[in-house]
């Protein structure tokens, strides 16, 4: 396995917050990292615009940050949970005073700025233009990520001293920041590789690919948060850029769903558990993932994820609302509550409901009285045989009785390998997201979506996996009494669940009103198989709704304020006229 830079990433200098530590300690030193290498010895050959760069690739997403909790996390959102409630899913969190996520972010965007300011003066341009690319797109990614919690933030372009006016000026209006990461992601593409032209050594490096991808991410986002504000003729604008720039994506042929024929209907779940080690019954490994388009890599040896990702994401640690398993269409592409549907098999006994389901289900959470296997007790002969389930963690699983009854399978390694090193990748961007990116883009644009576009994006998601399953078209849709827009979002709910991506949709959508307050759910207990002794023993002391349902959480609120996060007390201490975001 080649060892490629992204394993060892160099944190060149230490800077601290441009609103925090730095206006706190407000002393020179502590403002400039650029009196480390402003001897004249930096900032001499391409080379060291390309190791300065380096350092932004451990600013990435991965494990740790987007599967535990975080603001991108769906134990933020409405579709999971644990045993202890989430403040910020139940709508009771609070102005901590400090936030990391807004401070943290300005050193980031200080570094970027610095990589900047030197290559304007750098004589050989043409040397450097894939790191100031890479500058730039870092630099939006950062600010995308402001924009989602914060809306309104600063928007800094040089390496500011101690008596810039901006340290005490008022924030940028959120339409000014979508523009400004617009302009740099546009600035960033045509000056970086396509895929299949970054050398071995340097892959893992921000591709065209990767700005197109993040591009058609950010101007969705925008404008659907837009449109549904009633600011139609600005979401337009940004839904055509969300629409142009996922199609650049897939015209460029240089990525594709991961779906080898081997695998059948588990290629999905093993994408996800990837590894160069055997990961998977057929022994693919990730050399043959086209999908990923921008992730964050790991190996066993070299890089390893550094968290208990098999044992935190496995079985009843992650509870799975009842809302999520619903959404799973049935086998014949219908909702399980369409007045077409005569699959669905209700929820008479414990596995019923899980019969004749998009294959996804299966393969996600975890359908009772099947075999499964974790890091601990990995597969031995990858078959299901006799041999195999001596090793099975759990030969016939029974949910617990403490959760919801929905568990989840999703990041859980099925071979033996120690806690903490496991070695998959974490998908920061991939194909998939870009498809329905553009589905969603083109509907909320024209207001429509053809078959054509439909056949092109949402429906090679679905029918990955889900071969014979009906493809999702206008016909389909009004002979069955379909929402197109509801299909949309189903179908991105499902495939990109648990990967960060909830909550800011239902911020976006402007749906998080009523669907955060809703009772967390778990499984059909009355009148069910769960009910009798022969499941979980005893009769279950716990609040069911009119369906029979159990509770697992009520008294979840959520209003107004929460679509953004609060600008942290700290920060308004230091500069007052950040202002505060409403009802904060």
């Amino acid at each position: 396995m080649k060892t490629n830079f992204k394993k060892y990433t160099i944190a060149l200098f230490l800077a601290t917050s441009l609103f925090g530590g730095l206006v706190g300690c407000n002393k020179i030193t502590d403002l400039d990292p650029l009196d480390q290498i402003a001897d004249g010895n930096y900032w001499k050959t391409a080379n060291q615009f390309k190791l300065f760069a380096n350092q932004f690739y451990g600013w990435r997403a991965d494990f740790r940050s987007v599967i535990n909790d975080n603001p991108h996390s769906d134990y933020r959102s409405d579709l999971i949970s644990n045993l202890t409630p989430n403040q910020y899913s139940n709508g009771t969190n609070s102005n901590s005073g400090t936030d990391g996520n807004f401070s943290g972010a300005f050193s980031k965007i200080r570094l970027t700025n610095t990589l900047l300011l030197n290559a304007s003066q750098y004589a050989a341009a043409g040397e450097i233009t894939q790191y100031v690319a890479e500058a730039k797109f870092f630099r939006a990614y950062i600010y995308f990520d402001l924009l989602q919690l914060f809306g309104d933030v600063p928007i800094v372009e040089g390496v500011l001293d101690v008596n810039d006016p901006i340290l005490k000026g008022k924030r940028n209006d959120r339409s000014e920041v979508a523009d400004f990461i617009i302009q740099d992601l546009q600035a960033a593409i045509p000056n970086l590789p396509l895929e299949n032209s970054i050398p071995a050594g340097d892959k893992g490096r921000v591709s065209r690919g990767a700005a197109q991808a993040f591009l058609s991410r950010v101007a969705l986002f925008e404008g659907t948060w837009q449109k549904f504000r009633n600011n139609t003729a600005r979401a337009t604008g940004l839904l055509d850029i969300a629409v142009n720039a996922a199609k650049g994506v897939m015209n460029s042929t240089q990525y594709e769903l991961f779906k080898p024929a081997i695998l059948g209907d588990s290629a999905q779940k093993y994408m996800f558990v990837l590894e160069d080690a055997k990961s998977n019954p057929a022994g693919i490994t990730k050399s043959a993932n086209k999908e990923y388009i921008f992730s964050n890599r790991h190996d066993e040896t070299l890089n390893p994820i550094g968290t208990n990702i098999s044992h935190g994401q496995f079985a009843n640690v992650v509870l799975v609302a009842r809302k999520f398993a619903n959404l799973y269409l049935s086998q014949n592409g219908l909702p399980i509550n369409n007045a077409n549907n005569i699959q669905f098999q209700g929820y008479n006994t414990i596995t019923s409901e899980y019969q004749n389901r998009d294959n996804r289900m299966k393969h996600t959470l975890m359908p009772p009285r099947k075999a499964y296997w974790s890091n601990d007790n990995g597969r031995v002969t990858w078959l299901g045989d006799a041999a195999d389930l001596t090793t099975a963690v759990f030969k016939s699983y029974i949910p617990s009785n403490s959760g919801t009854g929905y568990n989840n399978q999703k990041w859980n390694a099925e071979r033996k390998v120690t806690d903490n090193f496991e070695g998959y990748d974490f998908p920061i961007i991939r194909y998939a997201e870009v498809l329905l990116n553009y589905a969603e883009a083109v509907f909320e644009r024209d207001g429509a979506i053809s078959d054509a576009d439909l056949d092109i994006s949402l429906n090679l998601v679905r029918n990955r996996v889900n071969t014979t399953m009906p493809k999702l078209s206008n016909a389909f849709a009004t002979a069955n009494n379909l929402d197109i827009r509801t299909e949309i979002r189903r179908e991105r709910t499902v495939e990109l669940y648990n990967e960060g991506f909830r909550i800011d949709d239902l911020k976006r959508w402007k749906t998080a009103e009523l669907e955060m307050p809703q009772d967390f759910l778990g499984i059909k207990y009355t009148g069910t198989e769960y009910a009798t002794a022969a499941v979980w023993g005893t009769t279950l002391n716990r609040p069911k709704n009119a369906e029979g349902a159990i509770i697992f959480e009520s008294g979840r609120t959520w209003s107004d304020k929460n679509y953004l996060y609060p600008i942290p007390a700290d920060q308004l201490k230091l500069n007052p006229n950040l202002g505060q975001n409403p009802n904060w």
